[in-house]
């Protein structure tokens, strides 16, 4: 079967690209095919995330495993596609350059029959520019308020007396 995917930069402006990819090929088959059409190199580290409707971030898929033994993750060229991604699981996370942040929203949008006169994967449809850099990224923990009234920024380092703890403790 043929996997359609729409690839979104999370970004304020609208800027996609529609991959079919057949669904047995692997999750770093995609990934070369996710950096090829927005031009990236590809040289820089990647994961894919399952995801749920909330696009929140689920079980990691890595392009290395640089667990050092300690953890077993999988790994893109290990994992195909349909292995993850189905009608009832569509969605994933992909982040591209860990020091950038590229982040991209994965979605499968149609499951077809290959068409003998296409080779894939295919890129389809491409719309939008890629910035110059990497879409800024806002960070909150759940629960937490955003209002900067809740930090108390009157601290000074040098007066850590009032601060209930030993400065000795080592």
């Amino acid at each position: 079967m043929i996997y359609r995917f729409r690839i979104i930069l999370d970004a304020k402006e609208d800027v996609f690209r529609d991959i079919e990819i057949g669904s047995e090929n692997t999750l770093e088959e995609l990934h070369n095919s996710i950096t090829q059409a927005f031009g990236f190199e590809g040289n820089e580290m990647a994961s894919f995330y399952v995801s749920n409707e909330n696009w929140e971030q689920g079980e990691e898929i890595a392009l290395f495993d640089m667990s050092e033994g300690m953890d077993s993750i999988r790994i893109m060229n290990e994992t195909s596609i349909d292995d993850v991604t189905d009608r009832n699981q569509p969605r994933l996370l992909y982040v591209y350059d860990f020091l950038s942040m590229w982040t991209f929203l994965v979605e499968l949008a149609d499951i077809a029959e290959p068409d003998p006169n296409q080779t894939y994967p295919n890129l389809m449809f491409s719309h939008g520019n890629l910035p110059d850099e990497a879409p800024e990224k806002e960070f909150i923990a759940e629960g937490k308020e955003t209002d900067d009234e809740q930090y108390d920024d009157d601290l000074d380092p040098e007066d850590y007396g009032d601060l209930d703890f030993n400065e000795n403790w080592n």
